[in-house]
């Protein structure tokens, strides 16, 4: 066995070396095409779920199993693009989610000033405010608000209430404060897979009133995956295209660690959220994120960080397939 062998065999171990995502190299983001986040926040989701700051770390352990090659894609993202592993949003008022919100925004705000476009793990759902609050009008959107694709089992639009247990840029809002600062562009976003926490019988309606493009879980099932994509490609064509993926829009017994589960209806599988994710293949992804991994309930083989690895792996690929491009 060759040296180059027995090193890449060893780069496929999890519990060897130095845990970076996917063994990218841990630089800064100059000259990189893509920039791969950790952002270890938990203060925005304000429910006793407070373990998802432990996210991006769960990631770096396993991705290093991830798959090296897209084989769909008939690419190697490592080589077709220049990706790097910034490391973690340092939060040194980690218990104030307000600060963290600012805190992330600083530091995309550099990350976007190099041209790299960041794939993110988090951390709540908060997170994608502090995000879009940099990338948003910014470099690599080229001055033009940022569009959605949303995958998610809740809004995030919860205007009837100001602030989720005293966060009020939180894991609730961001849907609606990024869309009144003009950095996101509603009525060409897309929110798919809509199935909970439903307390009231209108809590679609700030959806609406903001113009998100909406498919609930009930309209994904009634209408089919290629009926879903075409739209989603329709609505987001020629636009700068933000991917934000909350965890339990999979179904749980898929993703069974994540911070606000919902049961009682069938989630995504995994390849119907693959295939949603592709519906923005070949467009101008500037970045994207995956969210609310609960590390301390997933099950022992850890499929949820191995999902969400795998969920990310995805977006990486399609952003270097664009380099390569």
């Amino acid at each position: 066995m060759t040296d180059r062998h027995e090193a890449s065999m060893m780069e496929n171990l999890y519990w060897w070396g130095i845990p970076t995502m996917f063994r990218c190299p841990n630089e800064g983001p100059e000259g990189a095409d893509i920039a791969l986040v950790g952002v270890p926040h938990s203060a925005g989701n304000g429910t006793t779920e407070r373990d998802q700051h432990l996210g991006p770390r769960a990631l770096r352990n396993v991705s290093s199993v991830s798959r090296r090659m897209h084989s769909g894609f008939e690419i190697d993202p490592w080589t077709a693009a220049k990706i790097i592993d910034v490391g973690d949003v340092p939060f040194p008022r980690a218990n104030d989610n307000e600060a963290c919100i600012a805190d992330i925004t600083r530091f995309y705000t550099d990350i976007d000033a190099a041209g790299a476009r960041p794939v993110s793990i988090g951390g709540d759902h908060s997170i994608t405010g502090g995000i879009v609050q940099a990338l948003g009008r910014g470099k690599i959107a080229g001055g033009e608000p940022v569009c959605f694709l949303h995958l998610d089992a809740h809004t995030d639009v919860f205007t009837k209430v100001d602030h989720f247990l005293g966060a009020k840029k939180s894991a609730a809002h961001w849907g609606a404060y990024l869309a009144d600062q003009g950095q996101v562009d509603p009525t060409h976003s897309m929110q798919i897979g809509l199935r909970g926490h439903a307390r009231t019988l209108d809590w679609l309606q700030p959806s609406y009133d903001y113009g998100y493009n909406v498919v609930t879980m009930k309209d994904f099932r009634a209408r089919g995956l290629a009926n879903v994509v075409a739209q989603a490609r329709e609505v987001l064509n020629g636009k700068p295209v933000y991917i934000t993926f909350d965890l339990d829009c999979l179904d749980p017994t898929i993703a069974p660690g994540v911070s606000n589960i919902e049961p009682g209806e069938k989630g995504l599988d995994i390849d119907e959220a693959v295939g949603l994710l592709h519906a923005v293949r070949g467009l101008n992804i500037v970045g994207g994120d995956v969210v609310c991994m609960m590390p301390t309930k997933d099950s022992p083989n850890q499929i949820t960080a191995l999902t969400a690895t795998a969920i990310m792996f995805e977006m990486i690929s399609m952003m270097a397939e664009n380099v390569k491009g």
